[in-house]
């Protein structure tokens, strides 16, 4: 559903006010950031540093309720980017490699989570075009028209008639809209509310929110299998990210390994081959997921996990408790010296 006219010009100057810094991002780093590196990371002996970074969306324009989030011309600039500094790895390579102790120096690895359409669409074309690989952590059940929860809050702020949302019936507050900002205001104040709410509670809750918004939610978000297999196809690796993306945490074990083993058998029935790693939905140690998710990775039979606690891995590793992060810097130098500066923290774990 397109917003009223009254929010045409508030659309436009997010969009303004970007520009300046998806310029930035096409201005080269120069040799300062790329010696920092080798400094960092000098490599030699497999134990340069693995750095790992996570997406979610690649956008083709941008969205006016997120001006911040990725767009193809930036992700191309991140790429290029990282090519030139790193020496870019599929997944489950870096993990053996480094198990082996043969990593080599500044080795690095992209990895996307949740299986948005827009990963095939938008960024495939993108990294074939520079000929890196990346690994896609897909919540199987979300496939063919599925929508996340936090996606569907989302939706039906955008889409909401009137210039307000009174959720206080569900406990949920009173949200003002009349404005593109509001809006914006009343997504993650939605979202915080709902995040650690037990699953069939939050479920029942985000379908009362839609009900009440008015909203036409979509249902082309996420991949079909079609869309899947030309990940596949492409010769990039596909992981699992359980079925529903629960927080682990708030199951019960029974129900945490079925969302782990179920969302892996899906895939590889799917796709007609082994799913040998994994990602923690949400991903925070000790909050999101724990120490017995960890082991149930290993029993599950996966080589390696990954989380979303920041750092970069050297030397000897837990392979299922691999941190992440994520590179939000506009500009080429800032990217790089964000990367530089990962490589030093020490990754928490569950």
């Amino acid at each position: 559903m397109s917003q009223p006219d009254m929010r045409r010009t508030d659309m436009q100057q997010p969009a303004q006010r970007q520009t300046g810094a998806r310029q930035a991002m096409r201005q080269p780093g120069g040799p300062l950031a790329r010696g920092l590196l080798k400094l960092v990371a000098p490599g030699g002996g497999g134990g340069g540093g693995l750095s790992i970074l996570i997406y979610h969306r690649v956008r083709a324009q941008p969205d006016p309720l997120f001006p911040d989030e990725l767009v193809r011309e930036e992700f191309d600039a991140h790429i290029a980017m990282l090519k030139s500094g790193f020496d870019v790895l599929p997944l489950i390579d870096a993990v053996r490699l480094a198990r082996a102790g043969r990593l080599p120096p500044r080795a690095a690895c992209i990895t996307f989570d949740d299986g948005y359409a827009d990963n095939a669409e938008v960024a495939l074309p993108v990294l074939q075009r520079h000929g890196v690989n990346a690994t896609f952590f897909i919540a199987s059940g979300f496939l063919n028209g599925g929508r996340m929860w936090n996606d569907s809050v989302i939706e039906a702020v955008r889409g909401a008639a009137g210039d307000e949302l009174d959720a206080t019936a569900l406990g949920l507050g009173r949200h003002r809209l009349d404005t593109l900002e509001r809006r914006r205001l009343a997504i993650p104040a939605l979202l915080g509310q709902l995040k650690y709410r037990p699953p069939d509670e939050r479920a029942a809750l985000v379908r009362a929110l839609a009900e009440l918004s008015g909203a036409a939610l979509p249902d082309d978000l996420m991949l079909t299998t079609a869309q899947l297999l030309r990940l596949r196809d492409a010769g990039m690796g596909i992981g699992a990210h359980t079925v529903s993306h629960p927080i682990l945490a708030s199951l019960t074990p029974a129900q945490a390994r079925a969302e782990m083993a179920d969302g892996r058998r899906a895939l590889e029935q799917l796709l007609g081959m082994p799913v040998p790693l994994f990602a923690y939905p949400n991903g925070k140690p000790g909050t999101d997921y724990l120490a017995e998710h960890v082991e149930m990775a290993r029993q599950i039979g996966f080589e390696g996990a990954v989380s979303t606690a920041w750092g970069g891995s050297r030397g000897r590793q837990d392979w299922h408790q691999l941190p992440r992060f994520t590179p939000w810097d506009r500009g080429r130098l800032r990217f790089l010296l964000r990367l530089a500066r990962n490589l030093t923290v020490a990754a928490a774990m569950a």
